[in-house]
């Protein structure tokens, strides 16, 4: 066995639990794993599944800088496989072009996960696949103003996460007037929220995981339960990935109308935390040999937490009035998503890896998903040449080459 050359994969974030699914998975799949991370500590960093970390800068306060450090760990250490897996895909993907031939980069190109997590973008490229979206508008349109004052209505920024930038209100509410980023003004749903993650491969779905929160961080999911037999929402799933012929990881927010038919909110075009339930074999094989891993096979476990983040929110609601009996239960009574006695370490040490979170937590007052994601957050206003349309276009210049591209591959 010493003369076979193991596979090495870089992936481009450490400090989420997700990140850990995954290098478990391609380290018991015989792969060489290395984590490029702009943390020093982080979760991954402690866990034998990890052969080797590298601090980098953050592609935020350094985006040059940060795509030249990913290239030179991929040429110095041979790296065949690069795997985005949260928020940075959209930094990280900068340097697909650059990669040589040898070289995969486990998602679609930079211009096709701009349109998928701009959310006007793709309200508009899934709306005219014939999926039923919510009614969505830029703020500062006609159509902004006329559903604000006809319907209740969400504003959130174009592009971020977390939830940051969030805000529900009435019908007849007025609108801002002035914001400093791009937001959006969009119909408010009262179905229950359900959110979504694939492995997808050339506009293939591999398998979907559908799950619900079971306890929040603000609005981040810190436990999650995996719900059966929602065809309906896999059904649009693998119409938008089969006509958009999207590879990689993708996940979206969902909600039901009046008569259960699924409308998506947003996509994700990342991992996220359904991939905690995916069985460690199935992630290997659909990231490493995905045209014959032909389904995702799913853990027994339907309740999964997050230890420390749940006990946090746990504690705080005994001082808020809410449930703290129920969410122990859960705790109680759930999968805790990392710990195993095969690799303690990442559980045990986390408030130690993830000191820089919540550091930056306590001392701004952020969620931990805000402060967790500070360093990485894609603006969209990054990417010179990029077009904003107005909203009352049916498509947008990169959904426009979405189509085209899945269209030439038939």
């Amino acid at each position: 066995m010493s003369g076979i050359t193991k596979t090495t994969v870089l992936m481009t974030l450490g400090r989420l639990p997700k990140a850990l699914d995954i290098a478990e998975s391609l380290s018991k799949a015989g792969c060489r794993v290395l984590i490029a991370e702009p943390f020093g500590w982080h979760l991954c960093r402690v866990s034998k599944y990890v052969d080797a970390c590298f601090k980098i800068p953050s592609p935020v306060d350094d985006q040059a800088g940060y795509i030249e450090a990913l290239l030179k760990i991929i040429d110095r250490e041979r790296v065949s496989l690069v795997i985005p897996v949260s928020e940075e895909v959209m930094h990280a993907s900068l340097i697909a072009t650059k990669l040589c031939s040898g070289v995969r980069f486990f998602s679609v190109d930079q211009s096709q996960l701009e349109t998928l997590h701009n959310k006007l973008r793709f309200n508009q490229l899934a709306g005219s696949l014939g999926l039923p979206v919510p009614e969505t508008y830029l703020l500062g349109t006609e159509e902004a103003q006329e559903l604000s004052e006809s319907a209740d209505y969400i504003l959130k920024p174009s592009s971020a996460c977390s939830g940051k930038g969030f805000s529900s209100h009435r019908a007849g509410n007025a609108l801002p007037e002035k914001v400093e980023t791009e937001f959006l003004v969009q119909e408010k749903m009262t179905g229950a929220l359900k959110s979504t993650f694939s492995i997808c491969n050339e506009g293939r779905v591999i398998g979907t995981v559908v799950y619900q929160a079971a306890i929040l961080s603000d609005s981040v999911a810190v436990a999650f339960e995996r719900l059966e037999g929602e065809q309906k929402i896999e059904q649009w799933i693998e119409q938008f990935v089969s006509q958009t012929n999207h590879s990689g990881f993708i996940a979206f927010d969902m909600m039901e109308d009046e008569v259960g038919t699924p409308h998506a909110i947003e996509c994700n075009p990342r991992a996220t935390s359904g991939i905690h339930f995916v069985g460690r074999e199935d992630i290997a094989g659909a990231i490493l040999s995905p045209k014959q891993q032909v389904s995702l096979g799913m853990r027994t476990e339907k309740v999964m937490y997050q230890f420390w983040s749940s006990l946090t929110e746990t504690q705080a609601a005994v001082f808020k009035s809410a449930s703290a009996l129920e969410r122990a239960k859960i705790m109680w009574k759930a999968k805790e998503v990392n710990f195993s006695w095969a690799d303690p370490l990442p559980l045990w040490l986390m408030p130690f890896t993830s000191w820089s979170i919540m550091k930056r937590a306590f001392i701004n007052g952020e969620s931990f998903g805000e402060a967790s994601m500070h360093d990485l957050e894609w603006q969209g206003n990054q990417n010179d040449g990029v077009e904003v349309v107005d909203a009352s276009s049916d498509t947008s210049l990169g959904s426009q080459q979405i189509l085209s591209a899945a269209r030439s591959n038939g």
